[in-house]
């Protein structure tokens, strides 16, 4: 509404949660290095070389932050997305700025959820659980350990299953979150209540 260039998914989301979001809930690339590059021609950073560490992800972070404190956009809590892979060069300023987070603000007041998935092969009818142990190997190598893992997969995921991506991963049983693919896309916010989701989050 305040007629913020944002990205097509922040409508998306508008939608679902029927609330009205500001420019300061959307954040790309290009923003961030636009606003590092202005500061740095304006002698913001008194001649000092810009670095990714910490000039960038500190923009991050101020980004983050000032949804928390704007005295127009007031949260209890900030559900902040990283969008992309795991590993892809394009995400790893904004991992290395969640990572940074926890220093910040503590530990008690930060839950890293990390969604992946579950491909299920059908011609030897299993399902794979490697792309989560490596994809959660590849946060740990950044420094992140998630606390929750929700996965998506086609499939039930059996429970010895679920026990061995939480031995794996390093997360308790009741954090491995199972995300079936629902008919509906408003089934979702049901199946991961059903899931416990909330709850291991509030824990």
């Amino acid at each position: 509404d305040d007629g913020a260039e944002t990205d097509l998914d922040l409508g998306h989301y508008e939608r679902f949660i029927d609330e009205n979001l500001s420019k300061y809930s959307n954040v790309t690339t290009g923003k961030i290095y636009w606003t590092v590059l202005n500061k740095e021609r304006r002698g913001d950073y008194l001649g000092g070389t810009v670095q990714v560490i910490p000039h960038i992800t500190n923009e991050i972070k101020s980004r983050i932050y000032r949804v928390a404190n704007s005295a127009e956009t007031t949260a209890d809590v900030v559900i902040t997305e990283i969008g992309g892979t795991v590993g892809d060069i394009e995400s790893t300023p904004f991992l290395e700025a969640i990572r940074q987070v926890v220093s910040d603000v503590g530990r008690e007041n930060v839950v890293y959820i990390h969604v992946t998935l579950l491909p299920f092969i059908t011609g030897s009818n299993e399902m794979k659980t490697k792309p989560t142990q490596h994809s959660v190997k590849e946060l740990l190598s950044l420094g992140i350990q998630p606390d929750i893992l929700v996965c998506r997969s086609e499939m039930e995921i059996p429970q010895d299953m679920r026990d061995k991506i939480a031995s794996f991963c390093n997360v308790r049983k009741q954090d491995v979150i199972q995300n079936l693919t629902a008919p509906s896309l408003y089934e979702v916010p049901l199946m991961l209540e059903k899931e416990g989701l909330a709850k291991v989050v509030c824990d």
